[in-house]
Order: structure tokens, then C-alpha cells, then sequence
């Protein structure tokens, strides 16, 4: 059976939107899902599947966690390899990053369409800069409070996706890659 790994988008944020790793872990069981694993509390889900696509995980984990919280759960799937292959990006990357700035990637539902890439790619200055590949959008930024760049609709037009910075990304490869 398949492995994936699964980022839980919006969780966690004020007292509305709650999602323990135990119930996360009851929940995706409750999918159907198999060998299940969180890492911190922020949504990272290692899971087994019958499955054979990401599409259908998804699915079936955004209809599970909904019912169980009363609330969607964006959920963003990918192989171990998947992930792999982006951290290993985000570092190819990194020295491109100012010091001291912080790196975050941006991973996408869906690949980006040409134009939007463009847009966004076109916005870029010294200091800020945003790196569309596949699913994954490299963010190379000073401060997520301060960034321009992800305040525009340039940057939303890649589509629904959630982030995580490089370390948690390389934290889930040395653990579940």
C-alpha cells in the first residue's frame, strides 16, 4: 500500500478551529487510513493507503475531517518522494535567501497555471522572492509579517495550498522519507 504524506491547512488557530493530534490521528483512521503518524501539532500526517492517488487521500481525509470537527480542513497530499524532492529544492534554494530571512514553501492542491507563475515570479525583488515549481511555491522572504509579496493577489492566484518552513519540511524527510 501506498505512503503519503498529508499538511493540514488552518488548524489550530484561535479557539474555533481545534484539532488535537489524537483526534487528527482518529479522524484519518476513520478514512480508512492505516499507520497513521502526526509531527508537531500543526497538521503533518504520515499515513498508508488503498489508495493510489493523492486526489483520492485528499478527498477522502477533507470529507473524514470534516464531519469529525464540523469545519473544512484543507488538506494538501503528497508522496514521501514528493516531499523529498522539495525540501531538497527549498535547500538548492536557501542560499539564494537573505540573511537572516526566513524560508517558507508555499504547497499547492494543483500545479500553477503559466500566467500566474509568471505574475507572481514577476513581483520578485532583492530581498523577497517567490519561486514557483510545480506544487510547491519557494517563499524567500524577510519576515511573514512584513512580506508584500504574500499579501498580493498575485501570490493568492497560485491557488489553495498551506505552508511550512524549510526546517519543518526537513524534519518530516529525516523522519518519514
Amino acid at each position: 500500500m501506498p505512503d503519503y504524506i498529508a499538511f493540514l491547512r488552518a488548524i489550530n488557530l484561535g479557539a474555533t478551529r481545534k484539532f488535537a493530534k489524537a483526534d487528527v490521528i482518529a479522524a484519518t483512521e476513520a478514512a480508512g487510513m492505516t499507520d497513521v503518524q502526526t509531527h508537531l501539532n500543526t497538521g503533518n500526517v504520515r499515513l498508508t493507503s488503498t489508495r493510489r492517488s493523492s486526489a483520492a487521500v485528499r478527498r477522502d481525509l477533507e470529507r473524514a475531517y470534516e464531519t469529525d470537527r464540523g469545519f473544512a480542513v484543507p488538506t494538501v497530499v503528497f508522496t514521501p518522494e514528493e516531499v523529498r524532492a522539495i525540501t531538497a529544492r527549498g535547500e538548492e534554494l536557501r542560499p539564494e535567501n537573505v540573511d537572516g530571512a526566513r524560508h517558507y514553501i508555499q504547497l499547492l492542491h494543483e500545479p500553477p497555471g503559466q500566467d500566474a507563475i509568471d505574475a507572481v515570479h514577476a513581483l520578485s525583488a532583492p530581498g523577497e522572492q517567490i519561486i514557483v515549481e510545480g506544487r510547491a511555491a519557494y517563499a524567500l522572504i524577510g519576515s511573514v509579517h512584513d512580506s508584500r509579496l504574500l499579501r498580493t493577489k498575485e501570490y493568492v492566484s497560485l491557488g489553495e495550498g498551506t505552508s511550512r518552513t524549510i526546517s519543518v519540511l526537513k524534519a518530516i524527510v529525516e523522519k518519514w522519507c
